[in-house]
């Protein structure tokens, strides 16, 4: 399998899944869209809400290199703004870009919380979920609001996330 990079309008991302499936039915392209679930409180309550992980990118899954009318059909659905490295010469994704892309692939199109424990030195060891794997890119843990933030990176372009936490006691 081979994944590309797509940029889209920030916030039109499913609007872009929907316009190009409804489009084209029966393409041989999986569009992956990857979120975070986060509780976030407002006005007293807590309420459990959908953010992106990657604003404004979709992840394209298909075997081997983008046909042409398929590369036409993407570029041409509305919301369509470019290809990662560039329009020109459409390249998958890999290395470190293609590792970040599929370990939240595989993990689901939502990122639930991970189930972590803090060790005697008050270091966060992940048992499962979305931040397994990723401990090493871990900035800053809230443990008030069970919120962990990492830096990732895509096209070399550094940015951070939070992703949700429960602690669970040590097994």
């Amino acid at each position: 399998m081979e994944y590309y990079a797509i940029q889209v309008k920030t916030g039109s991302e499913e609007k872009y899944i929907h316009l190009f499936t409804s489009k084209h039915p029966g393409s041989p392209i999986t569009l992956h869209f990857l979120q975070r679930r986060m509780a976030i409180r407002r006005n007293g309550k807590v309420l459990q809400e959908l953010a992106p992980i990657f604003p404004g990118y979709l992840f394209a899954e298909l075997e081997g290199p983008i046909p042409n009318a398929l590369y036409w059909a993407l570029r041409k659905t509305d919301g369509f703004f470019r290809f990662l490295k560039s329009n020109q010469d459409v390249q998958p994704l890999s290395g470190h870009d293609l590792e970040i892309v599929t370990h939240f692939i595989k993990s689901g199109s939502i990122a639930e919380k991970s189930k972590v424990y803090f060790d005697e030195q008050d270091r966060i060891l992940v048992q499962e979920g979305p931040l397994k794997g990723l401990e090493g890119s871990i900035v800053k843990v809230d443990k008030r609001k069970g919120r962990a933030k990492i830096r990732l990176d895509l096209d070399n372009a550094p940015f951070t996330i939070d992703l949700a936490f429960e602690v669970i006691s040590r097994v």
